[in-house]
C-alpha cells in the first residue's frame, strides 16, 4: 500500500500539459500525417490512424504519446536539433507534464479521456528514421501507449490533465 504522503506527491503536478503536435498513419510503414485536430474513438484509437482500424479488444496500444521535452533530449543525444515528431511515429506530442509519472492513470486530453497503459519502447525503425544511434537515443525517451476510454476531439493546444490529480496554481 502506498503511504498517504507518497500518494499525494505522486498525484501533485505543477501545471497541466499541452498538446503540441498530432499525427496519424493511415497504413503500416507510411509516413505520419500531421493534423491540427483528431477524433479519439473509445476502444479504437484516433480517426484516420491504422491502429483504429484494428478492432482488437485487448489492444493496449491504440494511441502513442511522447513528451516534446524528450524530442529535444533525443536530438541532443544525436547532436542534432530537436527531432521532428513525425519521425518518432508517435501520435500525440505533449509538453509540460511528465507522462512517465502518469503511467497507469487516466488523462483528459481535450474532450477525450485516455488511459496510459505502458511504455512505448523504440523499434528498430528508429535507426533508419533518426540515423545511426537513433534506436539507443530513443531508449528511455519513447513515450507511452494508451487506450481511449471516452471519445472526443483532441486539438493542438488542448490541455492535458490527469484525472484525479492535484494541480498547483502557479
Amino acid at each position: 500500500m502506498i503511504p498517504a504522503g507518497l500518494r499525494e506527491l505522486m498525484t501533485t503536478f505543477p501545471h497541466a500539459g499541452t498538446v503540441v503536435w498530432i499525427g496519424v498513419r493511415p497504413l503500416r510503414r507510411m509516413p505520419m500525417r500531421s493534423l491540427p485536430c483528431v477524433e479519439a474513438i473509445a476502444g479504437r484509437g484516433l480517426a484516420g490512424d491504422r491502429m483504429a482500424e484494428k478492432i482488437r479488444p485487448d489492444n493496449q496500444r491504440q494511441v502513442t504519446l511522447i513528451q516534446a521535452e524528450h524530442l529535444e533530449s533525443v536530438g541532443k543525444l544525436l547532436r542534432q536539433a530537436p527531432i521532428d515528431p513525425a519521425l518518432t511515429r508517435r501520435n500525440i506530442v505533449i509538453s509540460g507534464i511528465n507522462l512517465m509519472a502518469l503511467k497507469n492513470q487516466s488523462l483528459r486530453i481535450g474532450a477525450a479521456t485516455l488511459e496510459l497503459t505502458g511504455e512505448c519502447h523504440p523499434c528498430s525503425l528508429m535507426e533508419s528514421q533518426l540515423g545511426i544511434g537513433g534506436y539507443n537515443a530513443m531508449r528511455g525517451h519513447g513515450g507511452m501507449t494508451a487506450v481511449v476510454l471516452e471519445s472526443g476531439l483532441i486539438e493542438v493546444g488542448a490541455t492535458v490533465t490527469a484525472v484525479g490529480v492535484i494541480e498547483t496554481v502557479e
